[in-house]
């Protein structure tokens, strides 16, 4: 039966079970559809009262005409609720009362009828204003709520059902019950299933909106949430990756992945271990947030990703999420722009607590690297492999023997030289890196 229900209606997603910021969410959206129930509302009644107001006037009336007095309460009842809306959330028994009024005037113009027009009340069974509840009932679905539009059905069969009956029991005398169709249209009788047909197309309606609607709702509910996922998603990696994730055609394995060429920026907070160590978690928190927040900034300036952060390190990508004409001359751009730009900050470090000069060693390479899925079906993350990044890393720690902020290697400048990077003043080295076979042709950039 589960299964069968969810076949029907979907995945069952209650709103006690969301989250709250998923559940804001919802409410966020659920008022904002009581604000347009109540702006169509407005256009309707003002459409409406334009139409009244033009149209030629029926013949035949001589009693008592409550519409155009019926249709200002209307209004004046949609404005108000319309200001209240936008002020604060309508409760649920305001949104109830509100029906009840709805559907009251819509009846209430009904009965007027045959007051109006001096005929017995079986007349207003055939009017096709009963037609208008069919529009209070849509506007309800505006919601996404399947209980407003219940309960609009609901008080609109109790509205119609109180009506037949009134034809019925009043002067029963001067009314008969007919199964003739062509007396019923000719005259003041009433066809018992005409009007039962009118409450079965009522609830009819009613019930399918309804469960169309709880299916939309529980859909809602699923969107909503993916989405919110996906916002929390884009603040753990860059937006580039999460919507690659997202928008993946099929699910995304573990072993994924396509080689591209990109540049691979390390970045590496001098001292920061024993530095840390003096300080209160609060300060340390204070001062890597700081940081992060600058090198984030100056990194995405330049069309880089930061595939990840390293406690006190980052791991940034130029051209590997997406394609880039120029990787590596961003990528050296940036971190020139790097060194500059936490120097003018020296001031925000001190105030943050962090003693003495904040320093850093910058470390850019570049070559083929695969971009991909990696780990487990349980467990996975979509990061960058490749001798590039092995090389940033190495580069990085190399500043501290050359006395040195920003370090890359001759192929990674020759690279960057030929997508438009210039820079005077590059001092070239040679010799070992730790960690990498063979002679090095290292170029200190600042």
């Amino acid at each position: 039966m589960r299964r069968l229900g969810e076949s029907i209606l979907g995945p069952k997603i209650t709103q006690t079970v969301l989250p709250t910021r998923v559940r804001s969410e919802i409410e966020r959206q659920e008022n904002a559809a009581e604000r347009l129930i109540g702006i169509v509302q407005l256009g309707v009644i003002l459409f409406f009262a334009l139409l009244y107001a033009i149209a030629p006037r029926a013949e035949g009336a001589s009693g008592f005409n409550f519409v155009p007095y019926a249709i200002f309460s209307y209004f004046l009842f949609t404005v108000v609720r319309i200001y209240l809306s936008f002020r604060a959330r309508l409760p649920d028994w305001y949104l109830i009362i509100s029906v009840c009024v709805d559907v009251a005037l819509l009846v209430g113009i009904i009965f007027s009828f045959h007051i109006q027009y001096g005929q017995h009340p079986a007349f207003y069974l055939k009017t096709p204003t009963l037609m208008y509840v069919f529009l209070f009932i849509a506007l309800r679905a505006l919601r996404f709520d399947p209980r407003f539009v219940l309960w609009t059905g609901a008080v609109a069969t109790l509205g119609w059902l109180g009506l037949v009956l009134y034809a019925l029991f009043h002067e029963m005398g001067t009314m008969k019950i007919t199964r003739n169709y062509v007396e019923y249209l000719t005259s003041n009788a009433i066809l018992i299933g005409a009007e039962l047909d009118k409450l079965i197309i009522i609830v009819s309606v009613t019930g399918l909106l309804s469960l169309a609607l709880l299916r939309g709702r529980r859909m809602l509910f699923a969107a909503v949430r993916e989405h919110v996922a996906v916002d929390d998603l884009s603040r753990f990696f860059a937006p580039q990756v999460a919507d690659s994730i997202v928008s993946a055609d099929e699910e995304l394995k573990a072993g994924q992945g396509v080689i591209r060429h990109s540049a691979i920026l390390m970045i590496d907070i001098r001292a920061f271990t024993p530095t840390a160590a003096t300080l209160s978690p609060q300060t340390t928190m204070r001062v890597l947030a700081l940081y992060q927040g600058l090198a984030g900034r100056v990194i995405d300036e330049w069309g880089g990703q930061i595939d990840k952060f390293l406690g006190d390190g980052i791991l940034a990508t130029f051209g590997a999420v997406e394609e880039s004409q120029r990787p590596a001359a961003n990528a050296l751009t940036a971190a020139l722009q790097l060194k500059a730009v936490l120097e003018q900050a020296a001031p925000q470090f001190r105030e943050a607590g962090w003693p003495g000069t904040f320093r850093i060693g910058v470390g850019v390479a570049s070559g083929d690297v695969t971009v991909g899925v990696i780990g487990v079906d349980d467990r996975l993350e979509f990061t960058v492999i490749g001798d590039p990044v092995n090389k940033a890393a190495k580069l990085e720690e190399a500043n501290k023997q050359m006395n040195s902020t920003v370090l890359t290697d001759r192929q990674t400048l020759a690279r960057a030289k030929a997508e438009g990077f210039t820079k005077d003043e590059l001092n070239f080295r040679s010799g070992p890196l730790a960690g990498i076979n063979g002679t090095v042709e290292l170029v200190v950039l600042a």
